[in-house]
């Protein structure tokens, strides 16, 4: 189970800079882009960290983190979705 996560969050991070690779180069896409890509990441980062957690209350800790990096990432899609009419089914492939 651990390592399918560690699996998924990895892809999940790569996906969203797939996704972030076709946005122009502008002020209001860079923002959005900055954002996906830090938070997204940061949901494998925080999961591998949480696998090394010291204790319980660190590991739980570690995993609070991971959720609140993944709501991140999905407002961020979502905001991209409704500002830039994009293709919903395209984004969740």
């Amino acid at each position: 189970m651990a390592q399918d996560l560690k699996a998924r969050t990895k892809t999940f991070a790569i996906d969203c800079g797939r996704l972030c690779r076709n946005f122009p180069h502008s002020r209001e896409y860079n923002a959005y882009v900055n954002q996906l890509i830090r938070c997204s990441s940061s949901v494998g980062a925080n999961y591998r960290a949480s696998q090394r957690g010291k204790s319980t209350a660190d590991f739980i800790n570690k995993l609070k983190i991971v959720e609140e990096e993944a709501d991140e990432s999905h407002f961020f899609i979502e905001i991209w979705l409704e500002l830039y009419d994009l293709d919903n089914e395209k984004c969740k492939k």
